[in-house]
């Protein structure tokens, strides 16, 4: 459950807020006991993905699409 703290309490002890947030917890400041802001730990967003960085570092078998053996068809009809 988050804390709830107003404007003026968050200014004396932000501090000891971000301690908190920074263990796990989400403080939630609030103005006349109404919530206007959320602290929470920052979170880095995932690295970017480049198409094609993969090139030639995958290799497909010769026999890729060929059928399946028999007894492994069997297995998935079970």
């Amino acid at each position: 459950m988050p804390v709830q703290v107003n404007i003026h309490e968050a200014k004396t002890r932000f501090s000891q807020l971000l301690a908190r947030v920074l263990s796990g917890e989400e403080v939630i400041i609030a103005k006349a006991g109404k919530p206007v802001a959320r602290l929470v730990p920052f979170q880095q967003p995932p690295a970017l993905r480049h198409p094609g960085s993969a090139k030639g570092k995958i290799v497909m078998a010769p026999d890729f699409e060929a059928p399946l053996p028999e007894t492994i068809l069997q297995e998935f009809e079970r």
